[in-house]
């Protein structure tokens, strides 16, 4: 937020050490908009953290069992879902469903994934429903990460967060939404 970057760990010495194995301490589930790079928004280096990024961080089976290979393969400690302020994906969802108006290819996809959190926001109100769904989105994603027949375990017993947290574009600051671990 402060601009004070410290960008750890981005040499060569670093590549080098993390060259035969890595062992991130997180795993970060994020949205595919440019301005949400997670490794720039955290300041983390070369093998820091497992990266997923998927249009208003929608999940299916490969994008979970990505999300599943850090805390079941090298001990990740730490899933944070990611979402974002004005999201483009989250907008246009929003707006082909309120329309019934699909949108062209595969973006299709996205908005039936996203749907849950359409119907959450609908409840919800709010003054702004495409915000009130992108935090619905990122709330709904952890949950289902955490109640996930694989992580569940993991979860109960103390060895993995999954945290649902929310990015202001306009003030660089990172909201904890959900189980911030303590």
């Amino acid at each position: 937020m402060s601009g004070d970057l410290q960008h750890p760990d981005r040499d060569p010495n670093r590549r080098q050490f993390v060259a035969q194995e890595q062992q991130p301490f997180g795993a970060i589930l994020s949205c595919i908009d440019s301005r949400v790079p997670p490794e720039l928004l955290f300041d983390t280096g070369l093998g820091d953290l497992y990266v997923m990024r998927t249009g208003g961080e929608t999940i299916g089976p490969v994008v979970t069992g990505s999300v599943e290979y850090g805390p079941m393969t090298s001990g990740t400690l730490l899933i944070v879902v990611l979402g974002h302020q004005r999201c483009g994906a989250v907008k246009a969802a929003y707006k082909s469903i309120r329309d019934g108006e699909p949108l062209p290819g595969n973006l299709q996809a996205i908005v039936k994934a996203l749907q849950p959190a359409y119907d959450q926001a609908a409840r919800k109100g709010g003054t702004d429903p495409v915000e009130t769904m992108a935090r619905a989105q990122v709330e709904l994603t952890a949950t289902k990460l955490r109640s996930n027949h694989d992580l569940a375990p993991l979860v109960g017993k103390g060895a993995l967060a999954v945290v649902g947290a929310y990015y202001s574009l306009d003030t660089g600051k990172v909201e904890v939404l959900a189980d911030a671990p303590s």
